[in-house]
């Protein structure tokens, strides 16, 4: 029995959990995908078989799947519990280029990429998909693409350029509100760079993520709010693209070490 429940997704991308319970050494029949995907497994195991290799499924190994290959798979061990990763072709074609073949289809899940993996899901939890979880999808991604594709990709083909213009242009559009800040991905498409290059750029630039940069600027205009005597927690956290009130209040513990109750008190004007 197969069941799946969608953690987040969005234009780009869905992540999914998916629980398999079956029991069964053989073969299924054929199932044919039309996405790019990466799955990676959190328990048990399972077998693989597409392009002609059978290969064994863990917590050591996950796979890259392509639109449109056959596939057939097996469960000898009892089910398993993965995590699906499904890209659209343009987000694949921009973490790996274009490339028609791969060199393999199986990854190594080393202790690092089994900490992304962890943090990718915890991240998953918090509500803030687009960035924080985009950018700890980057970092399992471009590990993933660096196994599979031979030769130079997207990732490894990018100079670094003037990264500081790069930094500063995403700098003034978050602090300035622009539609596309509203999440890594369409920010990187509108400065016209891959969201990769935009994360490793901003991060060696300015010493933090642009995850903790964004929060920076958005605690900062919930502070003014505050200041001013902002009546309605849950209308402020819209305003500022947080998940919800909930969200909000965690960012802002995490951060001030006090919730948007208490810094209300703290900082909305008094009457003499």
């Amino acid at each position: 029995m197969l069941s799946a429940t969608t953690l987040t997704t969005r234009p780009d991308f869905s992540i999914t959990a998916v629980t398999c319970q079956d029991d069964h050494a053989r073969w299924s029949e054929t199932e044919v995908r039309q996405d790019y995907r990466v799955v990676l497994v959190r328990r048990g195991r399972f077998r693989r078989r597409a392009a002609g290799a059978d290969a064994d499924i863990d917590s050591t190994m996950a796979y890259v799947g392509v639109p449109g290959e056959e596939e057939h798979f097996a469960h000898p061990a009892g089910g398993d519990d993965c995590t699906s990763i499904s890209l659209t072709p343009t987000l694949w074609h921009v973490m790996a280029g274009d490339v028609a073949r791969l060199a393999t289809q199986i990854v190594y899940v080393d202790a690092r990429l089994d900490l992304t993996h962890r943090r990718l899901l915890a991240t998953a939890r918090t509500g803030d998909v687009d960035y924080a979880l985009a950018e700890e999808l980057l970092s399992l991604l471009a590990t993933a693409v660096g196994q599979v594709v031979s030769g130079p990709t997207p990732l490894s083909a990018q100079a670094p350029g003037n990264e500081a213009a790069l930094v500063a242009a995403a700098r003034q559009a978050i602090t300035e509100g622009h539609p596309a800040s509203d999440g890594l991905l369409p920010l990187a498409e509108v400065l016209g760079v891959s969201p990769y290059r935009l994360s490793r750029s901003f991060s060696r630039e300015t010493g933090l993520s642009v995850t903790r940069y964004r929060n920076r600027v958005r605690i900062g205009r919930a502070l003014d709010r505050l200041e001013e005597g902002e009546s309605s927690l849950g209308a402020l956290a819209a305003d500022l693209g947080f998940a919800d009130q909930a969200h909000m209040t965690r960012t802002m513990r995490q951060y001030l070490g006090r919730t948007p109750t208490a810094l209300r008190r703290l900082l909305a004007p008094r009457t003499p």
